[in-house]
């Protein structure tokens, strides 16, 4: 019998909680992993059904953590503490991501830059531009997100990534952003783009060794494919 009568579920979530202990969550459907993240922001009820509709209104557990957190609130009926719960999953996997990097990561190879940088971009939903800095031995000195916006619209200056350099004691660069739910391949927009800023860098003694695409999990690397 429940030891607890105030909270009939509380014998299911110490099961899940127990099954988590004893093998991860590999096995797992998603809507079981969905439902024991809501334990913790929804104390005393069953989360299963909301689990389920969830997973049913947007396809996918990813889908979920990739909601806008107003919208879960308004389509879904969830709690404020739940939307943002849900919501600083990408978050929180981007920075596990970028820590596991530290101290410094060295980007001595096409391959490593194009992990570091799909890190950078994992659950960002709008196109982002990143300044990665590195020093004489291809250590990241510091990652600087410049932008958010498409290219194209978007206030890149030259003058802008040229402080961003020298402030971080920059021996090189690597330029990197993402294309969400799009082609890895750089628009016209991309390639001018890098012109100007490799015209303005090399005034300075700092070249830019690669600009990198992200589309998921996927990258483009300009280097690589001899078009930097």
């Amino acid at each position: 019998m429940d030891k607890n009568p105030k909270n009939p579920h509380q014998g299911h979530r110490q099961r899940l909680k127990a099954r988590v202990l004893s093998e991860g969550i590999d096995n797992f459907e998603d809507h079981q992993i969905l439902e024991l993240l809501l334990f913790y922001a929804i104390p005393m009820k069953d989360t299963n059904a909301l689990a389920h509709r969830l997973i049913g209104h947007y396809g996918s557990l990813a889908g979920v953590f990739d909601a806008n957190p107003r919208d879960l609130s308004a389509l879904v009926g969830v709690t404020e503490n739940t939307a943002l719960l849900l919501c600083l999953i990408p978050a929180l996997a981007r920075r596990y991501q970028q820590g596991k990097q530290a101290p410094k990561a060295v980007l001595g190879s096409t391959t490593a830059a194009g992990e570091y940088a799909v890190s950078l971009f994992t659950g960002r939903l709008n196109e982002v531009f990143y300044v990665i800095c590195l020093d004489s031995q291809n250590k990241v000195n510091q990652a600087t997100l410049l932008h958010e916006g498409t290219i194209n619209e978007a206030p890149v200056y030259p003058r802008l990534i040229v402080e961003t350099a020298l402030r971080h004691q920059a021996a090189s660069i690597i330029l990197a952003h993402n294309h969400p739910g799009g082609s890895q391949r750089p628009s016209q927009a991309d390639l001018d783009v890098t012109r100007r800023i490799r015209q303005a860098t090399e005034a300075i003694a700092i070249p830019v060794v690669d600009h990198i695409i992200v589309a998921g999990d996927g990258y483009y690397s300009f280097a690589e494919n001899r078009v930097l």
